[in-house]
């Protein structure tokens, strides 16, 4: 059982690493703008991968959507097609306010609304529940690491644009990308509503023979493809308006969908090495498990962020506060899912 934990333990560092590293891919795309490469990528990852999966790993796919309450199959679309507006400007908050504040800025509002929403609606007295005392616990932390975190990102743009600069200019003021990533947190926490609506498919699935390990993905199967639908309508919106159609003939096409289909290998083997993990990990894995695989996805994401240059020509203070700001972040997510313990 120890070595199991272990192991689970592991696996989710490990995905925690691929999910926050995804966007990296993106940073060396050169004749592709964003709508070119993100178009793929969400076809990729939340369209094909994920019916691959399903068809190829749930026996009897079809008969479990066949019985399932209509109810059942509809919520977990809503939810899906909701947080695919929040896919889309994820990509964009990543565009404006770079790897690093992006995933920091989502995951912490993500998975504190995410946690609130379904004891709100499934069980209100939670809050007065150890779970829901730490997840109150864990606002007056994930608050500040905000706050400080955004005033780094300020300083970051005011001394980039004082100072050398980055290779690329921003395609938004920081004020504007910290909406977006606020907007996106926000909405981000509809995939956790999705899965945990979806949950009688899950159970269905098991005793129709699936694997503890691969149960979900009947839930990914509509939860994903109905969020690719926001992602594509924007894309196609931007490449008409951007006239980027024509990128997808030029000369270097292959490689360009090859980074594309790489971030989405990166995004979706996260999510799919994060299930196998804490299945491993037992009873922990959605409280202890999701908590590391956060803080992996927020370190990794930062590193990626530091080592492409986001925070180049900045300040010895900026960079304190960034760390700050993270650490308080990370604390509040761990503090968070402890609440998974009781």
């Amino acid at each position: 059982m120890t070595e199991h934990f272990w192991l689970g333990m592991a696996i989710i560092i490990v995905s925690g690493g691929l999910n926050g590293s995804f966007p990296l891919p993106m940073k060396y795309a050169r004749q592709w703008r964003w709508e070119n490469t993100w178009l793929v990528f969400s076809l990729t990852a939340l369209l094909v991968l994920p019916w691959v999966l399903a068809l190829g790993f749930v026996p009897q796919l079809g008969e479990l959507y066949h019985e399932a309450p209509t109810r059942v199959i509809l919520i977990p679309l809503i939810f899906g097609f909701l947080w695919g507006i929040a896919q889309a400007t994820f990509g964009l908050s990543i565009k404006a306010v770079g790897m690093a504040f992006a995933f920091a800025g989502v995951s912490g509002v993500g998975c504190l609304l995410g946690s609130l929403i379904p004891i709100l609606i499934s069980n209100p007295a939670g809050l007065f529940r150890p779970r829901g005392l730490l997840l109150m616990a864990s606002l007056p932390i994930l608050l500040p690491g905000l706050v400080l975190y955004s005033m780094a990102g300020r300083r970051r743009e005011k001394e980039q644009a004082t100072g050398a600069g980055p290779a690329e200019a921003p395609i938004m003021s920081f004020a504007a990308g910290l909406a977006i990533t606020i907007f996106t947190g926000v909405f981000g926490a509809n995939l956790n509503l999705g899965f945990h609506f979806g949950h009688g498919l899950v159970q269905r699935g098991l005793e129709l023979g699936a694997n503890p390990a691969t149960s979900t993905y009947p839930v990914w199967a509509l939860v994903l493809p109905a969020g690719v639908i926001p992602n594509v309508f924007y894309c196609v919106y931007l490449l008409f308006r951007n006239g980027t159609w024509s990128a997808f003939r030029t000369s270097g096409w292959a490689k360009e969908g090859a980074l594309a289909v790489a971030m989405a290998l990166l995004w979706l083997g996260g999510m799919v090495s994060y299930g196998i993990g804490a299945t491993l990990v037992g009873r922990y894995g959605t409280s202890v498990g999701f908590a590391l695989f956060s803080a992996s996805i927020i370190l990794a994401a930062n590193v990626g962020g530091i080592l492409s240059g986001e925070w180049k020509s900045t300040s010895v203070r900026t960079r304190r506060l960034l760390a700050v700001g993270m650490a308080a972040i990370l604390i509040a997510i761990v503090v968070l899912n402890l609440g998974g313990l009781f």
